[in-house]
């Protein structure tokens, strides 16, 4: 077999995980500001460069921070150099480039690094290596996001991560179950160590509005007519056309219901000409990347993420602290934020028929639909904030940082 994929049974224990709830955070912080360095792509405008921006931003003087990106700065990271934070680019080259772990040995022992937090497996294998190359050694952490779809790894890269990677990580951890049992089943890391660390959002940017058709006009949408809603970029992963060959079903039967699409990339033009074959131009409407998505949100009536894989999405989460039914695909970690009929509608991925049903019940039955989102909304309060994100890692870095001060 020369990879392992998606499909492959578990031939090993699945993670022992451990959620980490709100209640557990009782404990002060040190007086001693611990030196994390952030490993990153680039600090993209996305949900695991976001949480390095807001974890930099919320735990303060709790720590000192650097950024280093493997390929580029990008916005979050020239916002953050403005604010006065280390950015390093370590300008990578095409396949493995292994002065990146030369140059990122050389900035960790000038700054006197305590811990590196890389997010992702490209920015962990560089930040492995280079911990390695460092005489103070750094505290290294995995943090898992999402995956790719279909989700397969080569033997060699399996094999590697199971004899070296994994011995090099002081700390692994996933935002959900799937992805934590992804490493485990397909990445061959242990899963008897491996941590769930949830992901969160400010759920105060999302808090409904006392004027809901005054937003509606500022926005341009009719306060009259009803509205779905999708946010996400427009990539086959999120498998949109399913979602426009459902409303098509949708628009042939209510006449009062348009469908938004917020976001932009490889597949706009593609989209835009299947819209245009169903003959349903004038009720999809394309709005590109928006810098309102909140205000969307709490504008619209139901919610729609219908990718043929996802870890824990971020959207998902805004659209259900807007109190906003969901109709989701029952994929990755989907399932462990929305419980079906109970805050949203769960389908089986590329399913237009269920789609289609899914949608129909939330538009035909208001009152239910206003039950779901009030369900979502009180569970993201409960259980998915930022604030417990952020103090979770937070609390990680003191946990090895005391380890380290122990056993060295």
């Amino acid at each position: 077999m020369n990879s392992v994929c998606e499909q492959v049974p578990a031939r090993k224990a699945m993670p022992r995980t451990r959620v980490t709830f709100p209640q557990d955070f009782d404990v002060s912080a040190g007086t001693s500001p611990i030196r994390v360095g952030f490993v990153l792509h680039a600090m993209q405008v996305a949900g695991a460069e976001v949480l390095v921006k807001e974890t930099i931003h919320r735990l303060g003087a709790r720590i000192v921070p650097t950024v280093f990106c493997l390929d580029s700065i990008g916005p979050l990271g020239h916002q953050l150099q403005d604010e006065g934070t280390d950015v390093v680019c370590l300008n990578r080259k095409p396949g493995r480039d292994w002065g990146v772990a030369w140059r990122l040995a050389q900035a960790i022992r000038e700054r006197e690094l305590d811990v590196l937090h890389a997010h992702q497996y490209s920015p962990f294998f560089y930040a492995a290596l280079a911990s390695r190359l460092c005489g103070s050694r750094p505290r290294v952490i995995l943090t898992e996001h999402g995956r790719h779809f279909p989700d397969c790894v080569s033997a060699v890269r399996r094999a590697v991560n199971r004899l070296v990677l994994d011995r090099l990580a002081d700390a692994v951890n996933a935002v959900c179950a799937f992805s934590a049992r992804s490493l485990c089943r397909i990445d061959g890391f242990s899963g008897e160590r491996i941590e769930i660390i949830e992901n969160g959002i400010d759920v105060e940017r999302y808090a409904p509005v006392s004027d809901r058709a005054a937003l509606r006009r500022r926005l341009g949408l009719s306060p009259t007519r009803r509205y779905v809603a999708n946010v996400a970029r427009l990539h086959p992963v999120k498998d949109q056309a399913s979602l426009v060959r459902a409303f098509a079903r949708i628009a042939a039967e209510t006449a009062d219901v348009d469908l938004l699409l917020v976001g932009d990339g490889s597949l706009r033009r593609s989209l835009e000409d299947l819209v245009d074959e169903l003959g349903i131009r004038p009720r999809i409407h394309f709005l590109g990347v928006r810098s309102d998505v909140p205000d969307i949100l709490r504008a619209v009536d139901i919610f729609a993420l219908t990718s043929v894989s996802e870890a824990a999405s971020l959207t998902l989460l805004e659209a259900m602290a807007a109190g906003l039914p969901v109709v989701v695909t029952a994929v990755g970690g989907n399932p462990e934020i929305v419980r079906h009929e109970c805050e949203g509608l769960l389908v089986p991925r590329a399913d237009v028929p269920a789609m289609t049903d899914a949608l129909r019940d939330l538009l035909a039955n208001p009152d239910r639909a206003r039950e779901l989102g009030a369900a979502g909304r009180a569970r993201v309060w409960r259980r998915f904030q930022l604030k417990y994100t952020v103090e979770a890692y937070g609390r990680l870095y003191e946990r090895l940082c005391g380890s380290r001060r122990k056993n060295d």
